[in-house]
């Protein structure tokens, strides 16, 4: 992690889901209170990209939120592109939901496939047919 994140404050998924759910109203205005130093600058706060992609899952999960993908970017988006809202990444993870909205394949996959772009990989090890119709993607199984 760079150097200038060290020391921050890191956020859970939960806190994230409550400010944009609203779910649980007393959470969420706790939540919504966070959010609001940092779009102020009185803070910086990290979140791990694991805690993004569990956003997603948790969001579009049939058994919980079952929000379609373009809600769901459309509630993250605000917050991801707030400057002191920290994301190791960010430009990966933007690609990614830029892919999650253009293909089916879910976030897991597309954040694969950002990450192959801005490393310039070709050749990709798995299982999943799914990517077989990925221009520019060779599948190998191994």
């Amino acid at each position: 992690m760079p150097l200038q994140l060290k020391g921050h404050p890191c956020i859970d998924t939960d806190v994230i889901i409550r400010l944009l759910t609203g779910d649980d109203p007393a959470k969420q205005a706790r939540a919504r209170e966070l959010f609001k130093r940092v779009e102020a600058g009185e803070m910086t706060l990290i979140a791990p990209v694991s805690v993004i992609a569990d956003c997603i899952y948790v969001l579009s999960s049939p058994r919980l939120y079952h929000l379609p993908k373009t809600e769901i970017v459309g509630l993250l988006q605000p917050l991801l592109r707030l400057p002191r809202f920290k994301i190791p990444n960010r430009r990966t993870l933007l690609r990614a939901l830029d892919l999650y909205l253009a293909t089916k394949l879910s976030f897991g996959d597309v954040y694969i496939l950002a990450t192959m772009e801005r490393l310039e990989s070709r050749t990709l090890y798995s299982f999943d047919q799914g990517f077989d119709g990925i221009q520019g993607i060779q599948r190998l199984e191994p």
